[in-house]
């Protein structure tokens, strides 16, 4: 059975990814106390429809149930009980903004007298160790909720799987750092399209963007020790047991460089038989 247990910030998007996963052929439940999770666990094993794909979400709503998270996790283990964490993350202003556009109450905001911005720290700081323990992490900032739903596809679609996948993201410095990121390539060291008046317009998935990018000699110098350091990470990284990795590849606006150089890794990595996907977070913005 694939269980996977979902958690995150309130307002990054966990009912949102829930749906997504129903579409996809999961059993889902929602707000599960931790303490249940084992119980439940069971009943999907037992039962006689035959779950094969069951997703339960946990959060901070349930208050001080809550704090059994890691003590059910760990009861799973004991067991032998195999079961995947997907955390979802957002920055501190879209959350707060989510709540004020819902007109939403925090889970936590009665215990900080209504402030809201305290109300996000302070989970954040309270599922900090959740996050660091997940198998996978999402940052919702700037996906849609169809991008959203695209990267819950990307990732349990196919078959479960031990082996390791690799999600990579462009991105443009101005905009941030994706918080998801577990190894992050600065590529504003080369040649940059932006300078040229024909392909500025562009992107670096347009052929002569891509071309201009990967055909320069510094480039070429760059990927040739590039994909030496991920030949020798990628075996690293599998053996210790990690599900997903999340390589960020930045230049300054996330229109060119990084996206040819994002999208170049996407294809090296797949044609070497990992499970891939790509996003180019920043290719619209100005």
């Amino acid at each position: 059975m694939e269980f996977v247990v979902v958690t995150g910030l309130s307002g990054a998007g966990k009912t949102q990814a829930m749906h997504s996963m129903e579409d996809i052929g999961f059993f889902c439940v929602d707000n599960l106390p931790p303490a249940l999770i084992p119980v439940f666990y069971d009943l999907c094993v037992k039962s006689e429809s035959s779950m094969e794909r069951v997703a339960v979400v946990t959060d901070t709503r349930g208050g001080e149930l809550f704090k059994s998270f890691f003590t059910a996790m760990e009861a799973l283990k004991m067991e032998e009980k195999t079961y995947k964490i997907l955390f979802l993350d957002a920055s501190d202003g879209v959350l707060v903004r989510r709540f004020k556009e819902t007109r939403r109450k925090h889970p936590l905001s009665d215990e900080l007298g209504g402030s809201m911005e305290q109300a996000v720290r302070l989970e954040r700081d309270i599922l900090r160790p959740m996050r660091e323990s997940s198998d996978f992490v999402i940052d919702t900032s700037g996906l849609s909720p169809a991008q959203l739903k695209g990267r819950i596809a990307e990732q349990f679609l196919t078959s479960a799987s031990d082996s390791l996948a690799v999600h990579c993201i462009s991105f443009g410095f101005k905009f941030g750092i994706p918080m998801e990121a577990d190894l992050v390539m600065d590529v504003r060291c080369l040649p940059n399209p932006f300078y040229d008046q024909e392909l500025r317009p562009k992107t670096g998935l347009d052929p002569d963007v891509r071309d201009y990018v990967m055909e320069n000699e510094e480039t070429r110098g760059f990927v040739a020790r590039y994909t030496d350091l991920l030949n020798y990470l990628l075996p690293l990284y599998s053996k210790e047991g990690k599900s997903q990795l999340v390589i960020a590849v930045g230049c300054t606006g996330g229109h060119h460089r990084s996206v040819a150089l994002a999208q170049f890794t996407c294809d090296y990595l797949g044609e070497k038989g990992l499970k891939t996907s790509v996003t180019h977070r920043d290719i619209q913005k100005y």
